[in-house]
């Protein structure tokens, strides 16, 4: 399916405006009922929706995020890896990180079925 990857990445950028909104619900339904995430604030992983909510509800409470997708890159076996603006924010509008940072999604019948956090590579195609 040559248009798959495009629409994945239209998928993950609906997901990063969802979660930026703070729109858990319009996030967790573009999700697998089984989904991995990485507790990326704390350690670990959550899995599955509620727990999803709960790590996303929890974060929030002590940090502000914001994420900015800026660059797509296909890999094997249908993952996409995304270079990412990172800014987080303390309760005081402090800013305590402004980085990139990479995260790379699993698939499942068109959804996110697991997002880490990885390294970005100095050099990577395109998707």
């Amino acid at each position: 399916m040559s248009d798959q990857p495009a629409l994945l990445i239209e998928l993950l950028r609906a997901a990063y405006a969802a979660f930026n909104a703070r729109d858990v619900d319009a996030a967790l339904a573009l999700m697998t009922p089984d989904v991995v995430w990485p507790r990326a604030f704390k350690g670990g992983f959550v899995r599955g929706p509620e727990e999803v909510r709960a790590y996303w509800t929890e974060q929030w409470s002590e940090i502000n995020p914001h994420v900015e997708p800026v660059s797509f890159y296909s890999e094997a076996a249908g993952r996409i890896l995304v270079d990412v603006h990172q800014v987080v924010r303390d309760k005081a509008d402090a800013v305590l990180a402004d980085e990139h940072v990479g995260h790379r999604f699993t698939f499942e019948h068109g959804l996110i079925q697991a997002m880490e956090v990885c390294p970005l590579p100095s050099s990577i195609p395109k998707a």
